[in-house]
């Protein structure tokens, strides 16, 4: 099952949406003070971060969270598989030396919709619905340089741009 483009929009809807459903995926669950812990954020990105999730239906609390062996947060059935292309996704960042940092919220989005083939900016822009021009421009522009896409010119009139997925891009959608 490969991820549609409204699920990867929803996954980088929170910063740390990726290595939290991951590190979920791992454990069979968790409770706050461990994720905070193993990823090493505060516990207000992770209150976001699971807030976020859990109205995407993807995380919910354990009903039998009480004891302290217990996991407090637990992967939904949907979220189960979500799941697993977030460690996928994981893996491929280690691989590929990106950081969170390097990526953009619409990054994930960008990848799966050049997935199929390289696009213009209006037909990237117009299937990304929700994000500003800017906003894309300015993901466009930072996976180009952590070379996840390239951008080529159509030696046509007027010559039109065309971006696509590099190598390196191609490896992270196959995350997906």
């Amino acid at each position: 099952m490969m991820v549609q483009l409204d699920d990867a929009m929803r996954l980088s809807g929170s910063r740390w949406a990726v290595p939290v459903l991951a590190s979920l995926a791992e454990t069979d669950g968790a409770r706050g003070a461990e994720l905070t812990h193993r990823l090493g954020i505060t516990r207000t990105s992770l209150a976001r971060s699971i807030e976020h999730l859990t109205d995407c239906g993807w995380i919910a609390r354990n009903s039998d969270h009480g004891h302290p062996l217990r996991p407090e947060y637990v992967l939904t059935e949907a979220g189960a598989a979500v799941a697993g292309h977030a460690r996928k996704l994981r893996a491929a960042y280690d691989r590929l030396g990106l950081t969170l940092e390097d990526l953009s919220r619409w990054s994930l989005p960008i990848v799966v919709a050049l997935r199929p083939k390289a696009q213009r900016f209006s037909e990237l822009k117009a299937e990304l619905g929700p994000a500003t021009p800017r906003a894309v421009s300015l993901a466009i522009k930072q996976m180009i340089a952590t070379s996840l896409v390239d951008r080529s010119i159509v030696d046509d009139f007027p010559p039109t741009p065309l971006y696509g997925l590099t190598r390196r891009g191609k490896e992270l959608a196959k995350a997906l």
